[in-house]
């Protein structure tokens, strides 16, 4: 069996490759999808796992670190950032940063994530005079591998803002859109190969299985843009 490390963004592409994957060539994969944080702490602790997948410089830091086989990083996707509302509600507009600053402005409570998403978008607003830090009543984070989604389907949250491949196909929201600059930002995550791996042979083949180009339409489906 192929064990693989990712990050929640990709899960949904992930398991339904893998399973395209095993189906197609008789190999079982076994995913495991946890947040950023708890990622970063296995991997320290040195659990072995043969794919990591996780944001492009976060890999690099874990190969740095020795957990990750140099040379193996390759870029697996790009991801977009999006805007969600609760199902029902009205969908503001979002066209440029006029629209997203009214957005944000009017919003109860923000709900926003412990990944790269979520701290770009802090990045953005504390010049705005919206901290987490100052403001604490209208912000709510989600936990690790938690989804924004939540914190908005059940209230927490007017708006949440996440990467489109988390938000898509969770119950009880809305997705608005693509956010604009300047709060957007694409997220690149990487896959390399774990250090500690038994069965880099096969590891490879299952990579090259991902990045090939009859994988691009699943990662598309899932929110998620492929590497060119």
């Amino acid at each position: 069996m192929i064990t693989v490390l990712s990050s929640m963004a990709v899960r949904r592409t992930l398991a339904d490759l893998t399973e395209r994957y095993r189906q197609e060539h008789g190999v079982e994969v076994s995913v495991l999808s946890i947040g950023g944080v708890e990622a970063a702490r296995r991997l320290r602790a040195g659990e072995t796992f043969d794919l990591v997948f996780l944001p492009a410089d976060v890999l690099a830091t874990h190969e740095a670190e020795g957990a990750i086989l140099a040379g193996s990083r390759r870029d697996f996707v790009r991801s977009a950032m999006a805007l969600a509302v609760r199902a029902g509600a009205p969908k503001p507009k979002i066209e440029d940063e006029v629209d997203i600053k009214a957005v944000f402005f009017g919003a109860r409570v923000i709900g926003y994530s412990t990944g790269p998403s979520g701290n770009h978008l802090v990045s953005v607003l504390k010049p705005w005079g919206l901290d987490p830090a100052l403001n604490p009543d209208r912000f709510v984070q989600a936990k690790p591998g938690v989804p924004v989604a939540s914190l908005v389907a059940n209230g927490e949250a007017d708006i949440g803002v996440q990467q489109l491949s988390e938000l898509l196909g969770e119950p009880g929201i809305e997705i608005v859109g693509l956010l604009p600059p300047p709060v957007q930002t694409i997220t690149t995550f990487s896959v390399g190969i774990g250090a500690g791996s038994q069965q880099v042979t096969a590891a490879r083949d299952l990579l090259d299985y991902l990045l090939a180009p009859t994988a691009e339409a699943s990662k598309r489906r899932f929110g998620l843009e492929p590497i060119d």
